[in-house]
């Protein structure tokens, strides 16, 4: 007599099979926790969760971000509009709070397209909040304290843990900026490498670059040389015993963030650090929408040269800054790899409920 499992063996996309279910199934019920605890936390301060749509004009203008692109039919006899699933549901919230919806939340499912790894997936979702006439280290604080509640809601689980690195949220956190982890890390004074004026300059961190055995191709700029110090020498350090806020990027990666008052080279921007994966992305938001139109541009024009592609700019967005954005910061938080942290996972896909359908990497 045939086995059922003979009958229907296994495949890399078998996810459904109860035996291969079963493997994360621990995984998938503690997320549930989780995300009970996360809304648990925001309800206790107040805030509102809110739901927009993915569809949108503009799925986001980060420069190295690509999205998936649909057509809305209208059922009117007009040409179909193109749109975006969106990456973040960020502008959408954005305009909310020129609405005067006040202080929100959103668990919102985010679609990035060309991105498979154990920590990286076409579909995830992804937790933003918004404090209206807040400053950026109340984000910091909100992240300490929802972190230790979704622990807490685990009884089990009194750390993080990802590639055998471990963090305890419950001790003291590092905040560190972004100068002082270069010169922590790498002795390189980034500081000496921007003007006044706000201008990098590529050949003095090329020059440090190379004192410390980092190549530099003629072809980098100040950007990829920064990132490429980044990524071999400082990134896999933050996160390591306790999560760790790195925080005021140079004004050339502020992206919608505002620049600092005390030192305009510098943008009110930090990142979350555990275990060496970054987890968070926060702002203080910048309400200029002229300066957050050149900044757009900017975007396109760089992921128009490296990749070939440019995306909307969503002008309705623009026009909201220009009614009236409040003073206010805001945070994006991947939830599969907060999962990840909490629960031990090793691979993105075992915190999903289902995966994408294609090859796991």
């Amino acid at each position: 007599m045939q086995k059922k499992d003979d009958k229907f063996p296994l495949s890399a996309s078998s996810w459904w099979n109860p035996k291969e279910f079963l493997k994360k199934k621990h995984f998938l019920e503690q997320r549930a926790l989780i995300l009970a605890a996360i809304r648990s936390y925001f309800l206790s301060e107040k805030f509102f969760e809110v739901e927009t749509p993915a569809l949108q004009i503009s799925p986001g203008l980060e420069p190295h971000l690509k999205a998936f692109k649909t057509e809305l039919e209208n059922p009117f006899g007009m040409d179909p509009e193109t749109l975006y699933l969106h990456t973040s549901p960020e502008f959408t919230m954005k305009k909310l709070l020129v609405a005067g919806a006040g202080n929100i939340f959103q668990l919102a499912r985010c679609y990035r397209n060309s991105e498979r790894s154990s920590t990286h997936h076409p579909e995830f979702t992804m937790l933003e909040w918004y404090r209206v006439h807040a400053s950026y280290e109340k984000i910091m604080d909100d992240c300490v304290a929802l972190l230790r509640a979704c622990m807490k809601t685990i009884p089990s689980c009194s750390i993080f843990t990802w590639n055998n690195v471990r963090c305890d949220p419950s001790k003291e956190w590092e905040r560190i900026s972004v100068c002082d982890a270069f010169l922590k890390y790498t002795e390189i004074d980034l500081m000496k490498t921007i003007d006044k004026h706000e201008v990098p300059s590529r050949e003095k961190l090329a020059a440090a670059a190379n004192a410390i055995g980092i190549s530099v191709q003629e072809k980098d700029s100040w950007e990829d040389i920064f990132f490429r110090i980044f990524l071999e020498r400082i990134e896999g350090k933050l996160g390591i015993g306790v999560p760790t806020i790195l925080y005021d990027y140079p004004i050339s990666m502020a992206a919608l963030s505002r620049p600092k008052p005390t030192d305009s080279r510098f943008a009110e921007r930090f990142e979350l650090y555990i275990c060496g994966l970054e987890l968070a992305n926060a702002f203080c938001e910048l309400t200029d929408a002229r300066v957050q139109r050149r900044r757009f541009e900017e975007d396109m024009n760089k992921e128009e040269k490296l990749y070939g592609i440019r995306y909307p700019i969503d002008e309705d967005f623009l026009s909201a800054l220009e009614f009236g954005y409040p003073e206010s910061s805001g945070i994006a938080l991947g939830i599969d790899r907060l999962v990840m942290l909490v629960t031990g996972a090793k691979h993105i896909d075992d915190v999903l409920w289902a995966p994408v359908q294609g090859i796991r990497v």
